[in-house]
């Protein structure tokens, strides 16, 4: 009898790293030498005084897996600190896209309307084509995305997935 395999699960990792040249290039390189997928990947200076950066990784794997993951974090050299937050409860995840769209007549309207419907902002426009910007859960973005498609969708681009945990604790309280 053969051991039942493990559930893929999705986990978003949050990780405070010195903001210096190559850092980004060994995340990378941690998971694509081993295989490992990134689904979202993130990155922003966000102590500029201190020079320490946030990124923020989400991947899909199996719990041992993403152990693995968390570990090769930790020993990292820049890496301050690891925190999965998907081990807290119900992190704060927020994505932003744009998003083109042409069309005209019944379409363009339909366009408009369900742009209303989702919070999405007009940030471009002419005769033939709108630039919707949307923020909100990834499920939201993707909802909003195949809905456009039939309506005339040109292109979309992504930020990745931007997370916080819940409370008033932030990632270097413990």
């Amino acid at each position: 009898m053969s051991e039942p395999e493990e559930a893929i699960v999705s986990h978003t990792f949050s990780v405070l790293v010195d903001n210096e040249p190559g850092v980004l290039a060994r995340v990378i390189g941690l998971f694509s030498s081993r295989g490992y997928n990134i689904d979202s990947l993130t990155v922003s200076e966000t102590e500029h005084e201190k020079h320490v950066s946030r990124i923020t990784v989400v991947s899909s794997a199996t719990p041992m897996v993403l152990t693995q993951i968390r570990a090769q974090f930790e020993r990292l050299v820049p890496v301050h600190k690891v925190r999965d937050l998907s081990n807290t409860e119900r992190p704060l995840e927020r994505e932003l896209a744009l998003i083109k769209v042409a069309g005209a007549g019944d379409a363009r309207v339909e366009a408009l309307r369900l742009a209303d419907a989702f919070r999405a902002t007009v940030i471009d426009a002419t005769v033939n084509h709108f630039v919707f910007e949307i923020t909100g859960r990834t499920s939201k973005i993707n909802q909003f995305v195949a809905l456009m498609e039939p309506l005339g969708l040109v292109e979309v681009a992504r930020t990745g997935i931007a997370a916080l945990s819940r409370g008033p604790k932030g990632i270097f309280d413990d």
